[in-house]
């Protein structure tokens, strides 16, 4: 049975990113535990999805530091985390065969192994049926399951995702929305971000607003929706904020 994985601390401290003259974000500090999902919102460019790739070691701060806390945390590596982006990359193989590469790049099992866990992701979220489909003519929905039960083998302790239900129709955000919900009943943490306000008070334990490379506010789903604190998410919330 799949155990619950015991999670680190990921703080960033100052983190700082330019490119091409500008400052896309500037002094962000916060620090990502326990299981709960944080929900990153905010305009395009406020920085989301660049946070996301700073978190998952995709890029580099360019001042400030991003590190693991706690026991082992000198071992933590991309092995403890996995991400899944708007549009998924996908192998030109099989379903099955893109689970089984995930797994073999990871150093986990050995071939017999690898398939065995690879047909355990495929029932666990019913993409059975298309196992030995190629990957890449599958539909926008089921190319996204595939990316999350990919991640998903992989056992990590934080999910990055980065709009995963982007252009995606209802029925396949649903089903989308409950892999997201079989990672955290799990104790994944999962850290995403989203543009569709309804899916964030659907899922969000917290909310992280950005705007305009900073931290605006931080604060539980239920609270920020509510009554938010700053002017920034206030405005955004009526969709009357400028940026």
């Amino acid at each position: 049975m799949r155990g619950e994985p015991t999670i680190l601390p990921l703080r960033l401290s100052g983190v700082c990113y330019e490119a091409g003259g500008r400052v896309l974000l500037d002094g962000l500090d916060l620090t990502l535990n326990g299981p709960s999902r944080t929900v990153i919102l905010g305009h395009n460019g406020a920085g989301k999805s660049l946070t996301l790739r700073l978190c998952h070691g995709l890029l580099r701060p360019t001042r400030g530091r991003i590190e693991w806390l706690g026991p082992g945390a000198a071992m933590a590596g991309r092995s403890r985390h996995a991400m899944v982006f708007q549009r998924p990359v996908l192998l030109r193989r099989s379903v099955r065969a893109n689970l089984v590469h995930a797994l073999s790049l990871a150093g986990i099992g050995g071939r017999g192994t690898r398939r065995c866990l690879a047909d355990e992701a495929l029932e666990r979220f019913r993409l059975t049926d298309l196992a030995d489909r190629p990957a890449r003519v599958l539909s926008g929905g089921e190319q996204q399951r595939l990316a999350l039960a990919r991640a998903w083998v992989l056992k990590p302790e934080v999910l990055f995702l980065d709009e995963p239900t982007a252009n995606l129709d209802p029925a396949a955000t649903r089903a989308v929305e409950a892999m997201i919900d079989t990672f955290h009943g799990e104790g994944v943490k999962v850290v995403m971000t989203t543009h569709d306000l309804g899916q964030a008070r659907r899922l969000a334990d917290e909310i992280l607003f950005l705007h305009a490379g900073r931290l605006v506010e931080r604060a539980a789903a239920r609270a920020f929706f509510e009554s938010p604190q700053s002017p920034e998410a206030a405005a955004f919330l009526a969709g009357s904020l400028s940026f």
